[in-house]
């Protein structure tokens, strides 16, 4: 059995894309990379990657995107791996590939749908990846269903398709056109999400925030009144498993122009005592002002630009309606083979 930390580091790597501490929790669970006897093991894995990201700072594997959500950190590949495990995300698989990039390669290679066991034994066996989990296979598994169940939360357009039960193969190779017209109409949902964004007014968008705050399981949301003068817009308490407290002050930005170095100093001059800075914009953030808000001396500052921002609003199904569609296709029946001829 693995340490939360190693558990937690499979876990993101193979995914390639960041992710909640309940979804982190979840798939380690799941996948059997790490099991917990408390009560609360959201909380413990929320407390390590804390714990990690304020020992090291910028020299953690961990990165804080979003308000509990969190990505291995990207540095230079040449860059030498430290004591407590930096380096860069692409280098933590000794391999070279995740178990869904590898997946995906191997499915290329074979042309034909596989099953989850055989995908990851050729990936072992080419050297595309590399595991140290006793069950490679169950954490393929795991990772190829829970990404199709991630890019279904969130409307956007998956690789992979469960073509029967075990059995995987890629989107790409479907002949009919649904999943291209499913993902081509969700591509212009989230561009028009975007756009209603930008048309809300200061109070409007700064009370759309405080609404995802709520469904994301914040409490004490607090809208504060509009000023027009650049300060804390709203603040919010993420309660987890009544034991670990987050405070939360994000100011909002419905900007059309890129966030700049000197916001990110200006929130973080705003925060009260054991608040966390968010900020949230319709646009995007400089490089100076990512470098800024990852600073390892001084206290963090989350940022959501205007893409993650419309991917949370349709995860939690504010301002769109999700719609499901059944696609069924033409299996083998599951019966014998006929052994003698059926006489009259």
């Amino acid at each position: 059995m693995m340490s939360v930390k190693k558990a937690v580091l499979q876990i993101l790597r193979s995914v390639e894309e960041p992710l909640h501490y309940k979804e982190i929790t979840k798939s380690i669970i799941e996948t059997g990379l790490w099991s917990s006897k408390g009560k609360t093991p959201e909380a413990s894995v929320f407390s390590c990657l804390n714990s990690d990201i304020n020992t090291y700072g910028n020299q953690s594997a961990f990165m804080r995107v979003a308000p509990g959500k969190f990505s291995l950190r990207k540095v230079q590949k040449n860059e030498k791996q430290g004591s407590h495990g930096t380096t860069n995300s692409r280098v933590y698989i000794k391999g070279g590939y995740s178990f869904l990039a590898s997946a995906e390669k191997i499915l290329e290679q074979s042309g034909k749908p596989m099953h989850y066991k055989d995908i990851t034994e050729k990936a072992l066996k080419k050297g595309l990846l590399f595991s140290t989990g006793r069950t490679p296979e169950a954490t393929m598994n795991a990772q190829l269903l829970n990404e199709l169940k991630r890019t279904k939360a969130i409307g956007k357009p998956t690789r992979f398709i469960r073509s029967s039960p075990g059995h995987f193969s890629l989107v790409k190779w479907m002949k009919t056109d649904l999943p291209s017209q499913i993902n081509t109409h969700n591509k212009e949902i989230r561009k028009k999400v975007l756009a209603r964004l930008k048309a809300l007014n200061p109070d409007q968008f700064e009370e759309l925030v405080g609404q995802l705050l709520a469904e994301m399981g914040f409490e004490s949301i607090e809208v504060t009144k509009y000023h027009n003068d650049g300060g804390i817009d709203v603040r919010g308490t993420l309660l987890i498993g009544d034991v670990v407290r987050i405070k939360m002050a994000v100011q909002a930005k419905r900007w059309k122009g890129n966030i700049q170095t000197p916001i990110v100093q200006q929130v973080r001059g705003s925060l009260g005592a054991h608040e966390q800075g968010l900020i949230i914009t319709t646009s995007d953030f400089s490089k100076g002002a990512i470098k800024e808000a990852n600073q390892s001396d001084k206290t963090p500052v989350g940022l959501m630009n205007g893409k993650q921002l419309v991917a949370l609003l349709m995860e939690y199904n504010i301002g769109v309606r999700r719609k499901s569609h059944d696609l069924f296709e033409l299996e083998e029946l599951p019966i014998a083979e006929k052994v003698n001829d059926i006489q009259d």
